[in-house]
């Protein structure tokens, strides 16, 4: 087994149904997901999103690490401020996450979320 695997660009069938916890809430906000890579314990996956302009309310249940690679989203947790993010950021979403995803450019980005 190698210690190293390198996730690929998109090679897998992606889900193309919004993801469980996120509604569209404004504009006609659309989103692929590719898993590429699940770890051999299934405690975490990683792989790519890209979203379409729009805005999502998101209801977060797991810890996600962000680098977004294209595009600019303002990211707002209910009752909070709002964080704006562009290319080359890298951030994390606690699992307690619950607000709004406004989607301003396409989004590319690459993720690792902790599945337990």
């Amino acid at each position: 087994m190698s210690s190293i695997t390198k996730l690929p660009v998109r090679s897998v069938e992606p889900i193309t149904d919004d993801l469980p916890g996120w509604t569209k809430v404004a504009g006609s906000p659309s989103m692929s997901t590719w898993i590429e890579y699940t770890a051999p314990d299934e405690s975490m996956i990683a792989g790519w999103w890209t979203a379409q302009p729009g805005t999502y309310h998101a209801t977060y249940a797991s810890w996600e690490f962000i680098h977004l690679i294209e595009g600019k989203a303002i990211i707002t947790p209910d009752g909070g401020e709002p964080v704006e993010v562009g290319p080359g950021d890298a951030f994390v979403m606690e699992s307690d996450f619950v607000g709004t995803w406004e989607i301003i450019e396409p989004i590319l980005k690459h993720f690792t979320i902790r599945m337990k």
